[in-house]
């Protein structure tokens, strides 16, 4: 297997100096395109290539609207890669992502991403280790909370034995990561996934 070549491609890339910016708007796509009762859905799960590649991958034309990976989290204000690698700026590598709620649930969405990651390994996944890749739920209104919440108390309880580190925090401000590291893994062939970013088989939680 060719794991270390490709995370030391990851660890020794060039950062770029480009601003981050605060828009949530793919390849162009205008918001007033989305339908009147689209939802935001945020989650942290580690190297945010490989948690919007899974997630664009099981629910493009499903009901996903809009991906985009970012920080969020943290206290600088429009950090950079650079800055949010250091550990410094306290921010998340993050995928925000617009839904359809009449098409796909958040309750779906939160399940998939405790089947997608490893929960259990605090400020770490995989070979990636430090507080921006930590796994957290970032919520958009006290509905959003009390189901995030609910649904990891029963992934605790019924597939992680208790020892889920999920942070269940309330979504602050989100910044867009630069431009090369949206769709990453579709531009880039080949390039890093977390292996600890994989699809776990488990059954739906009751």
């Amino acid at each position: 297997m060719a794991t270390m070549p490709t995370f030391l491609t990851r660890l020794f890339r060039p950062f770029t100096t480009a601003t981050p910016r605060m828009s949530l708007n793919p390849e162009g796509r205008s918001t007033q395109d989305f339908p009147a009762n689209a939802q935001k859905c945020t989650v942290a799960a580690g190297c945010f290539w490989g948690v919007e590649h899974l997630f664009r991958k099981h629910f493009d034309g499903k009901g996903l609207l809009d991906a985009r990976v970012g920080y969020i989290g943290g206290d600088a204000s429009s950090p950079s890669y650079r800055a949010v690698c250091s550990g410094r700026t306290g921010h998340a590598e993050a995928l925000q992502m617009t839904y359809d709620p009449e098409q796909l649930t958040y309750n779906t969405l939160l399940q998939f991403f405790y089947k997608m990651h490893d929960p259990t390994t605090k400020n770490r996944q995989g070979m990636d280790s430090g507080t921006q890749y930590r796994s957290a739920i970032f919520y958009h209104s006290s509905e959003q909370k009390k189901e995030a919440e609910e649904v990891t108390r029963k992934a605790n309880e019924q597939w992680y034995k208790g020892k889920i580190s999920t942070e269940v925090l309330e979504a602050g401000q989100w910044w867009d990561a630069e431009e090369y590291h949206q769709l990453y893994l579709e531009r880039n062939p080949g390039g890093y996934e977390c292996p600890a970013h994989y699809v776990r088989n488990l059954p739906d939680l009751n």
